[in-house]
């Protein structure tokens, strides 16, 4: 909003207003602002939810301090979501479809938390929103997300151009005072299905590859319908990966604000033309707008963290947890790093993998032998550690080491290909 504002009266030459045009300062008042909404508004909003008796109902699993946590004020992922979505609307450039993808993703996702956390709290029903209209609204997005990236005509990546024979087009260009030569590629904007396939050097995987057995009259409703099938897997997957992973203080929000970060270095990278170049990955325009947003993220969960760290003053709620995960799946479509999921939202894949794995045996177990068996102490795998006496702070300071060491990996994946 305050971009297009200066856009408007740029002629005026007000001094220190130009500063508004460029991505990085949009990118920290941000991160700032989101930050101020989140400490020092978060405390009024807890004590709001607290005088309106909006607590925790705690279900007795036997795990140390578990009771302690009951009517703890929850649906803080409020206070998130303001937080992430107040500075995106004023620093961003809102003729930006990326940044509209991201904000209707937060609505989207944080409105259906919203309405599971009301029936938990209000109606006292600790089922909540029932399963399936979770996972309609998730394929809805999905479907959403999936079209607009697969049709608008704004959502383009820069290709180097082939010849016919399948070879790169170049042209070399000497420096006429250095003499210098530079090898130059062309290259062009284009629609296109492509993704970035870490460790492998000049390889991306194009999704209308896989359905090119389909006679030509059908491959292109196969190629959307598969891109369609992935996004909805992958939202769904990464945003109750995070709901289940907010089961102790400080856990999600932390591990959310790890992923954020690698994913706006990646952003970052993808969106400079200068840097894409030299490190000979995918090209995308216009996404480096994306920083200011990614920015608002990392500093509403580092903000949301003060009160959410150990002991917790306040818990997202799957107002938060939901809206998060689906955050980072999105982003992570939009920038083409999709693959890149299991390292850079490892721990939510943990997470997930630990329950399914947990049911599935129980469930394979008591079939077979008349009785349930346990792969786990209790799932999901956090909880496991709380059974066999493992303190909750270091539990969740641990699963944040094994994010950064993640996070890490992902951004060598960069210049080891």
């Amino acid at each position: 909003m305050l971009y297009h504002l200066y856009k408007l009266i740029e002629h005026w030459d007000i001094p220190g207003l130009g500063v508004m045009q460029y991505i990085s300062f949009r990118a920290s008042a941000s991160v700032i602002l989101s930050l101020i909404i989140t400490m020092v508004f978060g405390k009024k909003i807890i004590r709001l939810l607290q005088k309106k008796q909006i607590g925790e109902e705690i279900r007795n699993l036997g795990l140390e301090g578990q009771m302690q946590k009951k009517g703890t004020p929850t649906m803080g992922g409020v206070i998130i979501i303001a937080s992430i979505l107040v500075p995106t609307l004023l620093f961003a450039r809102l003729d930006n479809i990326y940044t509209w993808l991201m904000i209707i993703t937060t609505v989207w996702l944080g409105f259906i938390g919203f309405v599971d956390d009301y029936i938990k709290v209000f109606r006292k029903d600790k089922k909540g929103l029932a399963g399936k209209f979770k996972v309609l609204g998730q394929v809805s997005l999905g479907i959403l997300v999936a079209s607009t990236l697969y049709f608008n005509d704004d959502v383009v990546v820069r290709e180097k151009v082939k010849d016919t024979n399948g070879n790169f087009i170049s042209e070399i260009k000497v420096d006429a005072e250095t003499g210098a030569q530079e090898v130059v590629y062309k290259s062009q904007h284009v629609k296109s299905t492509v993704t970035t396939l870490p460790f492998i050097k000049n390889q991306e995987l194009d999704y209308r590859w896989l359905v090119k057995f389909l006679p030509d009259e059908w491959e292109e409703v196969g190629s959307w319908l598969l891109y369609a099938l992935i996004i909805i897997f992958i939202i769904t997957l990464v945003s109750n990966g995070t709901n289940l992973t907010d089961g102790l203080d400080g856990l999600a929000t932390g591990t959310t604000a790890i992923s954020g970060l690698t994913l706006g270095i990646l952003a970052y990278i993808s969106g400079h033309v200068m840097l894409a170049e030299y490190l000979n990955i995918m090209y995308i325009p216009n996404i480096g707008e994306l920083a200011v947003f990614v920015a608002a993220f990392i500093g509403a969960t580092v903000g949301f963290l003060w009160y959410n760290a150990f002991p917790a003053q306040v818990f997202m709620g799957d107002t938060g947890s939901l809206a998060l995960g689906g955050i980072l799946a999105v982003f992570s479509v939009i920038i083409r790093k999709e693959i890149m999921i299991p390292l850079i939202c490892g721990i939510f894949i943990i997470e997930s993998l630990s329950v399914v794995m947990q049911v599935s045996w129980f469930k394979y177990t008591k079939r077979k032998y008349g009785e349930g068996r346990r792969i786990f102490l209790m799932s999901p795998l956090h909880h496991h550690y709380q059974k066999k006496g493992i303190p909750e702070a270091k539990i969740v300071a641990r699963f944040w080491i094994v994010a950064i060491m993640l996070a890490v990996i992902s951004i060598v994946t960069l210049k080891v290909r």
